[in-house]
């Protein structure tokens, strides 16, 4: 089954339920014509089959509002200082990323543009590593490097290093000042963030890097300068 067809089955079943509410209450007609009704909700969306995308997308939104609820702090917390932005901002977004997507490598000029024109945005970077086996090696030491208020100096490091591997990310390490016994040493809480990541882009539906919660709204793609502001002033206005 799709991942798409049970929100469109419950996105129908609540219109068609609706619809047979309002048609019960006498508002359109005698109650008990719920196959009329249905025809009625058919046609029209055969008819304007452009709303179901809206439709679905705010049903989407909604069932994301009550994990991004359930899992505030682990979502929109920052892992010590893996955040980038305003100290005091009115609105914070996330990006979940692996350090091998490159799609993650090419999102950093629009997240630097944003961050630049936006001065009361915040965005927290969460370890998504789900492409290699040195996405993980990197996420461990971007966590210690976190942990030791270094993150900014070693994520700019490992992707101005290159491909990423053992040599490059003990480079980034060493250039951003961190203490690798330390992260050694740290290595298990790191595992355990990492996991907890995973547990939660599961119940997002992620599908890839780099993802993005925005507001209630969750994206998995890279999304050039103007999506990300739209859907940052779509956020604000949702409150």
């Amino acid at each position: 089954m799709s991942r798409f067809t049970i929100p469109l089955a419950a996105l129908l079943g609540a219109v068609l339920g609706a619809g047979a509410m309002l048609w019960g209450s006498g508002h359109f007609a005698p109650a008990g014509d719920q196959a009329r009704i249905e025809q009625v909700v058919h046609d029209y969306l055969l008819a304007h089959p452009e709303v179901l995308p809206d439709a679905m997308d705010a049903l989407r939104d909604k069932q994301h509002a009550k994990t991004i609820a359930d899992n505030h702090a682990a979502i929109l917390e920052p892992f010590g200082s893996a955040w980038a932005g305003s100290a005091h901002p009115d609105l914070t977004i996330v990006e979940y990323y692996d350090y091998n997507c490159g799609y993650c490598r090419a999102s950093l000029p629009a997240i630097a543009q944003l961050l630049a024109s936006d001065p009361k945005l915040r965005i927290v970077f969460r370890e998504f590593p789900v492409l290699a086996d040195s996405s993980a090696s990197a996420a461990r030491m971007s966590l210690a490097a976190a942990e030791q208020g270094k993150f900014k100096p070693f994520h700019d490091s490992l992707y101005a290093g290159g491909p990423v591997t053992d040599q490059s990310i003990a480079a980034a390490a060493k250039i951003a000042g961190v203490d690798t016994v330390k992260a050694a040493a740290f290595a298990p809480k790191a595992d355990a963030e990492i996991a907890a990541n995973m547990g939660i882009a599961r119940q997002l539906g992620l599908t890839g890097t780099p993802s993005w919660v925005i507001g209630n709204h969750v994206v998995s793609s890279a999304l050039p300068l103007e999506d990300l502001q739209n859907l940052v002033a779509k956020a604000r206005a949702k409150g």
